[in-house]
């Protein structure tokens, strides 16, 4: 059923040091080139690469201004973060022995951030790199079948717990402890709810792919991957069917009609994704901008201490 990944397009990030700019520091060089051209420049080459201008814990976030302005708080989000400034976050908490698979922010959601800005504070001693994909030569990767297969869209069930219990509580996801405020959120959403005795179930029903609002290019743009228990691994997914029905897992995928996605779909997904990447490897002071629709990301396992901050707009 296996389709070649190999589709006859290659991409990369585009690297801009401070040496091609004329050794200007980074915040200087942005306000000459200006907000509308940073952003025909993104949209051009997907991802930007910002290397070698020196950027600091205490100078970040005035780069953070400039490329994600308005920055936006990380609601909704099921990956494991520590807000550290201003709308400002650890990139993930995930155990650093795995890879996170690529997957474009927020795309089980109703509304997601345009861009993302991530900054390397601490580069690992080994690995750690994130993979940048082209989310459009991600689709054209997949077989027919699979992308047939997905066209009526995808439902997404998340069941998160009141403070004790496998993934993310309420409270955290939503950033708040307020049931009329997370209720709000989720009718803004068109998302369904039912408050339990131990949490709240949310189910989303949403689409698998979409199209960037400027180039109106169609790309793969979902995370079935990461929410279905083929995308965790053999012994992961099979601890979890031990205890658990699948719609009692912290998150879990299906079609729209509830029906059940196979294991063979999602691996080549995964797969597929993976094989596609680019890495970015990081040192330290590095800031990578992406645009969130035409660009996927992940990240590589990693030794050492690594900590990479991300903003959202």
């Amino acid at each position: 059923m296996d389709s070649t990944v190999e589709t006859g397009r290659t991409w990369r990030p585009h690297e801009i040091t401070s040496e091609s700019v004329g050794g200007r520091d980074l915040t200087g060089w942005l306000d000459g080139l200006g907000a509308d051209r940073l952003g025909e420049l993104l949209v051009a080459h997907r991802a930007l690469v910002l290397r070698g201008f020196g950027v600091t814990p205490d100078s970040v976030e005035q780069v953070f201004d400039r490329l994600v302005p308005g920055r936006l708080p990380y609601v909704h989000g099921n990956s494991p973060r520590t807000r550290v400034g201003r709308n400002v976050y650890t990139s993930t908490e995930y155990p650093q022995q795995f890879t996170i698979s690529m997957h474009n922010e927020l795309s089980y959601a109703h509304r997601w951030p345009a861009r993302l800005a991530f900054y390397c504070e601490t580069a690992a001693r080994q690995g750690g790199a994130t993979p940048v994909l082209d989310a459009g030569l991600w689709l054209d990767s997949l077989d027919a079948e699979v992308r047939a297969a997905f066209a009526g869209g995808l439902r997404y069930v998340q069941n998160l717990h009141d403070g004790y219990g496998f993934g993310k509580s309420w409270q955290d996801t939503f950033e708040t402890d307020d049931r009329t405020a997370v209720e709000e959120f989720l009718r803004d959403a068109e998302a369904e709810w039912v408050w339990g005795p131990d949490g709240i179930r949310v189910t989303q029903r949403r689409a698998a792919t979409t199209r960037h609002p400027v180039t109106g290019a169609e790309v793969w743009f979902n995370q079935a991957d990461q929410w279905h228990p083929a995308g965790l691994g053999d012994k992961t997914s099979s601890e979890l069917y031990e205890i658990l029905e699948s719609d009692e897992f912290p998150q879990y995928v299906t079609f729209a009609d509830g029906t059940p996605i196979p294991d063979a779909y999602i691996e080549q997904i995964q797969r597929h994704g993976l094989d596609n990447a680019v890495d970015v490897d990081w040192r330290t002071g590095d800031v990578l901008l992406i645009d969130n629709v035409l660009t996927a990301h992940g990240r590589r396992p990693f030794e050492g201490p690594r900590r990479v901050l991300v903003a959202m707009a």
